[in-house]
């Protein structure tokens, strides 16, 4: 019986993949592949506030980034953004920020503060006109951009410029992206990447046939709701660029009258010119029409 897998891009199915109890080995995969180039750069890793089933009621504030502290004492928050809002970018920086001070207590020293890396995984392109997929950035000096500090590290996965198919993939990267663009497509777990133990439990715990019902409640709520947005963010463009075509007709109907009324004009002084061309010489005839000589010469030519 082919298997239903659920969106991994709704923030509902990314936390239950990525943060629950029994997910360390998927996030410690993924971590390797997209932060570490694929390598075995994280021995353990403790993920903070594992997923639980939100009450419905408060399913808004119950959703927070996945996020878990490293072996060696880093800090990694994830977040899984779907929607293109306003002031998004602000809003990545300042988690990232939020997460580095806080782990400071009073009077507590500076030199305890840990690296804190914010990995932010898009369902839209932020950077329009860069065709990297994934990008990485950290404070350095403007000019000859030595590092200032690594302690806080920017990481963005763009998955609109991933574009390949199941048959192209080739690395761990390659099969981590295409899980989180297109799991949700599939109906059976293909088998290069049911060899990766990590992915194929991705897949399991992915499988909407696990769900609870109270979980595929609150599925279908986040799933209505990112629809609701999506269709409310299409119409303002739509409204936006329908007004704009408005705003352009009456701008194009003013012009038009207005080169009519102007074009109309120049015919009457052209009409009084030809009347005067056997009366008056060009000079005179130019003063009361307002034409040029070449103008009125130009009548005078057969």
């Amino acid at each position: 019986m082919p298997a239903v897998f659920i969106n991994p891009k709704t923030d509902f199915a990314f936390k239950k993949i990525f943060g629950s109890k029994e997910s360390k080995d998927i996030l410690i995969s993924f971590l390797d592949a997209i932060l570490y180039n694929e390598q075995d750069a994280i021995q353990d890793l403790v993920i903070l506030d594992p997923y639980q089933a939100p009450r419905i009621k408060g399913i808004k504030d119950s959703y927070l980034d996945v996020k878990a502290t490293l072996q060696d004492g880093k800090t990694v928050i994830i977040e899984m953004q779907v929607l293109n809002v306003l002031g998004f970018e602000k809003r990545v920086l300042y988690n990232a920020a939020k997460a580095f001070s806080i782990q400071l207590g009073v009077g507590e020293d500076y030199t305890l503060l840990n690296p804190v890396i914010a990995l932010t995984i898009t369902d839209f392109e932020m950077f329009v006109g860069n065709e990297r997929i994934i990008s990485r950035y950290r404070l350095k000096e403007k000019d000859d951009l030595t590092d200032y500090s690594d302690d806080i590290e920017l990481v963005f996965v763009e998955l609109p410029k991933f574009e390949k198919s199941l048959n192209e993939l080739e690395t761990l990267i390659d099969k981590w992206l295409y899980f989180l663009k297109c799991a949700n497509e599939l109906r059976s777990v293909p088998p290069t990447m049911k060899a990766v133990p990590a992915l194929n439990h991705a897949f399991t715990v992915a499988q909407q046939s696990k769900l609870s019902r109270k979980e595929l409640e609150i599925l279908e709520k986040r799933q209505m709701f990112l629809h609701d947005n999506r269709n409310a963010i299409l119409k303002a463009k739509q409204d936006a660029l329908q007004q704009g075509i408005q705003q352009g007709i009456q701008q194009g109907i003013q012009q038009g009258i207005q080169q009519g009324i102007q074009q109309g004009a120049y015919q009457e002084r052209v009409a009084i010119a030809q009347q005067l061309l056997d009366v008056l010489d060009p000079e005179t005839i130019s003063q009361k029409t307002g034409l040029t000589l070449a103008e009125i010469q130009a009548l005078r030519s057969p």
